[in-house]
């Protein structure tokens, strides 16, 4: 009799042990393993590649606010501006103190010659991180080509105060 119920406990033991093993969700990837295999063909230029993996991290997990910026940065690079605003601006609303997401996005807007959008990127930016260099220079540049000379050259001068020496070679060009 105990010999039988450990045969039938070994039969069921062994079913749930091979039920597990054969259980996709056992190999399937996380989020974050996705997010690294998109930054590995970004890294390699495979911009479209990098996407795919990006979208698979997202639908995993939607909330996955570096995802939506990685997969950003992937777009810019193949100048799909408006995309990359897209996802820049659903990690702007998932992490609403994002600053690279900003930043990017600012980017993005200038691309497509959106200055103003661009400039009220850049001070959402320098709002949550008042010494960021590079910054004033984005937005130094997007006042530039809004006729902004003035204020342009203020921001270019803030960047070279705070460590900036690409400031000083605009300077030179457009605050002359």
């Amino acid at each position: 009799m105990i010999n039988q119920y450990l045969k039938i406990m070994k039969n069921i033991l062994f079913c749930f042990l091979i039920s597990f093993l054969f259980n996709t969700n056992c190999y399937s990837q996380t989020a974050r393993s996705y997010c690294l295999s998109g930054n590995a063909k970004s890294e390699l230029k495979d911009y479209v590649g990098a996407i795919a993996d990006y979208t698979k991290a997202i639908v995993i997990d939607p909330r996955f606010e570096l995802a939506y910026c990685f997969r950003g940065n992937a777009k810019r690079n193949l100048e799909e501006y408006s995309g990359a605003i897209a996802d820049y601006s659903k990690a702007i609303e998932i992490n609403s103190k994002n600053e690279g997401a900003y930043s990017y996005r600012g980017i993005a807007k200038a691309q497509l010659e959106d200055y103003r959008g661009a400039i009220s990127d850049f001070n959402k930016v320098l709002e949550l991180n008042p010494n960021h260099a590079k910054t004033y220079l984005s937005r130094g540049l997007a006042k530039i080509m809004l006729g902004e000379k003035d204020s342009g050259c203020l921001d270019f001068s803030k960047a070279g105060e705070l460590g900036e020496a690409e400031a000083y070679d605009y300077i030179k060009e457009y605050c002359k």
